[in-house]
């Protein structure tokens, strides 16, 4: 089966993403043919430093890689070295009723957040189905935030076939109820546009401070607790052993749930999960030439695939 997903560059990749998709995409390599790419594009919304973009892009890749990803195993580039995906989001874009695209709930989300309005924020729907259906993607892992813009990619893949031809593989979603939206510190949906987010190589006092400031309401120790309504309940169950997340889940219902203590087992908990991939990080980024080379021979092999897509869709 063909997976496809992409990760921004716009910031330090965060423990969201690690659930959301990185971890999916990592465990798809001995069994799919796998498409992971670093949406440099999609980022241009809202990081217009070049330095930072430049530097985030080639983070991102080193991320990914100390995490687990074999560019021998997958196809692994960024998405600007494909210029084909521009020319396949215009075609797109002929088709894409403003209707579908207004109704779009992401982009008023994102306004609303402070981000600035522009062309590209508000029809960034359009080129993440031009990101999908040049690839011919079967199946596109998503949180169910993004959901609602595959539903587009679907939508402008059946109206093209219909009008033109079979031309598009029209891809389904694939969403783990259980990951598919991890709370920031603040409760909201983690994101690096909100500010809230725990960054997955984050270290040291930075990293103590961002799970200390995770907010937690003023119930005594000695009280009951929902842990169904507590952020940081949901972050340490994606972490803990289920039979330590038992002995939690008891300590919330009866009582006796300390939250400095508990964010202190967090710390131990993501130092322990991200520690090996902390030093292979730093390893990448020591030869940014390497990394380079890698992402351009994944670019190489995605513009193949592009390119006859592309014939398709010109014809």
């Amino acid at each position: 089966m063909k997976i496809l997903s992409g990760i921004q560059p716009s910031g330090q990749l965060h423990i969201g993403n690690y659930f959301g998709m990185m971890q999916t995409m990592i465990a798809h390599m001995e069994s799919d043919e796998l498409y992971v790419f670093i949406v440099d594009l999609h980022a241009l919304t809202s990081v217009h430093d070049p330095a930072r973009l430049a530097t985030g892009t080639l983070e991102a890749a080193a991320d990914f890689l100390a995490l687990g990803l074999d560019p021998d195993k997958c196809i692994f580039w960024v998405q600007s070295d494909v210029p084909e995906v521009c020319e396949l989001t215009w075609v797109l874009s002929t088709l894409a009723p403003m209707g579908l695209i207004e109704r779009c709930h992401s982009y008023k989300d994102k306004v609303a957040k402070g981000v600035s309005a522009s062309h590209g924020l508000f029809s960034y729907p359009v080129l993440m189905a031009a990101d999908i259906l040049l690839y011919q993607a079967e199946q596109v892992p998503v949180g169910k935030d993004q959901k609602q813009h595959l539903e587009v990619a679907r939508d402008l893949a059946i109206k093209f076939n219909n009008q033109y031809g079979e031309t598009f593989v029209v891809p389904e979603p694939a969403i783990s109820e259980t990951m598919a939206i991890v709370p920031g510190i603040d409760g909201q949906k983690m994101s690096k546009s909100y500010g809230n987010t725990i960054p997955i190589f984050l270290e040291g006092k930075q990293l103590k401070k961002r799970v200390m400031a995770i907010e937690t309401d003023a119930t005594p120790v000695e009280a009951p607790k929902d842990p169904d309504n507590c952020n940081l309940y949901k972050i340490l169950r994606l972490f803990a052993a289920p039979a330590r997340m038992q002995e939690i889940h008891d300590l919330y219902i009866n009582g006796g749930a300390a939250y400095g203590y508990l964010k202190l087992e967090l710390l131990d908990l993501l130092n322990d999960k991200f520690g090996k991939a902390k030093k292979k990080k730093q390893e990448y980024l020591s030869d940014p030439a390497m990394l380079r080379a890698i992402l351009a021979g994944g670019a190489e092999k995605a513009r193949e695939k592009a390119a006859a897509t592309l014939d398709l869709v010109r014809s």
